[in-house]
């Protein structure tokens, strides 16, 4: 695509350095989104899942965090799991100020193919025009899309540990004030990914897998996500070293079963390899933290195994690295049985030893109480001897390796 196509269409973009009022001013038209950069990375994404219900002429606002900062803006925004056609006429995007109440005057509009008027069809997405200017890392963006007409079947992320916002009647995407977002939920709907420009090459490592990933047992609005902690690890080095995040855990996920329905637990890993992951913008590494559910519905040790060499076959043939993590501990929750316990330890010695990753991340090490292995470590346990909390996160986002996750 030419640079003309990607041809700015504003003054100033949404988000200042931090405690600026003011907006950054974007970049003259000599210097495209084409030229002088690093390329397209996904500083922030999210797999898709289904909600109940339906959502009726009504605004919902979404809010993310970047990982690492970039320009031009770019949103994703997915009806993969629904029945019929989305249509929005008004997808707005700004910083947010607390709840769902936006930094006044950094409210800016978004446009697909230059109108503000989307229509996505049924298993589709769509990606908006960019956004000029500078987007800080570790920014909290506010994105709010006005449905028009009643929906099918949402395409959302649910358990989201985040707050997501619902309007009352009507179009309220501009709006800086909180007043008409009078319903809370705890899923992102439709939003797939955030997308950016990098100043110098960046790649973006995706974390596939379940509740854990997703981080169930996190203080909710905090940002305490173990891919979070890694992100902020990352945010913290000299620029050349850095890399962006992409959440691409779904609760109660599996690596070999489940199909996408209203309260699942999400298509398959194997099944949603490709559109969850592999078609996010500089995804170069996938992070595999899974396969506690699969052990839970009967998985043998010889069938997730068989299952990982998939997900390694298929990441390795598109030119990309995947890191093995391993399991963390289950024994003082509703999961554990010894026999089941033998098959996780089984997994992990695979994962550890076998080679067929490119590295490994140990979560099993990192959070496990050394008095008994089988278990998590007291101050690590959200309260379900399965999902660990803010604390277990911390533990967890600091295992990897910053630069085995970078694939080489």
């Amino acid at each position: 695509m030419t640079s003309t196509a990607w041809r700015r269409m504003g003054a100033s973009l949404l988000v200042a350095a931090v405690g600026a009022a003011g907006l950054v001013a974007a970049a003259p038209d000599d210097q495209g989104a084409t030229g002088g950069g690093g390329g397209l990375v996904t500083t922030w994404g999210a797999a898709d899942d289904i909600a109940g219900g339906t959502l009726s002429d009504m605004t919902v606002r979404n809010v993310l965090r970047t990982s690492v900062g970039g320009k031009d803006l770019r949103i994703r925004i997915s009806n993969a799991n629904g029945d019929q056609p989305l249509v929005s006429d008004s997808v707005y995007v700004g910083r947010q100020d607390s709840g769902a109440s936006v930094v006044p005057g950094t409210s800016r509009r978004l446009t697909f193919g230059g109108s503000p008027t989307v229509t996505i069809p049924p298993g589709a997405m769509a990606i908006s025009d960019p956004l000029p200017g500078a987007v800080p890392a570790l920014t909290k963006l506010t994105v709010s899309l006005h449905v028009v007409g009643t929906t099918g079947v949402i395409t959302a992320h649910n358990r989201a540990m985040q707050h997501s916002y619902k309007s009352t009647s009507g179009d309220h995407a501009a709006d800086e004030s909180s007043t008409a977002y009078q319903t809370e939920s705890s899923a992102w709907f439709f939003l797939n990914a955030a997308i950016v420009e990098a100043s110098q090459p960046v790649e973006t490592v995706a974390t596939l897998g379940d509740s854990i990933t997703s981080s169930v047992g996190t203080t909710i609005d905090t940002d305490q996500r173990w891919p979070d902690i890694l992100a902020a690890r990352y945010a913290q080095l000299p620029e050349p070293r850095r890399l962006a995040i992409s959440n691409e855990g779904i609760s109660g996920n599996r690596v070999l079963g489940g199909v996408a329905k209203a309260g699942s637990a999400g298509a398959s890993a194997l099944a949603r390899l490709d559109k969850d992951v592999l078609t996010k913008p500089g995804v170069r590494t996938v992070l595999v933290l899974e396969g506690i559910n699969d052990i839970y519905a009967g998985a043998t040790t010889e069938q997730l195994i068989a299952g990982y060499r998939q997900l390694i076959t298929r990441v390795h043939a598109s030119g990309r690295c995947i890191v093995g993590g391993t399991l963390t501990p289950t024994g003082s929750s509703f999961v554990y049985t010894p026999e089941k316990e033998a098959i996780r330890q089984a997994v992990n010695t695979f994962i550890r030893t076998s080679g067929e990753f490119d590295a490994v991340a140990d979560f099993d090490a990192a959070t496990r109480d050394p008095a008994n292995p089988t278990r998590l470590a007291a101050p690590y346990d959200g309260g379900d001897g399965l999902h660990p909390n803010d604390a277990g996160n911390q533990a967890m986002g600091e295992a990897p390796n910053l630069d085995a996750l970078r694939c080489n």
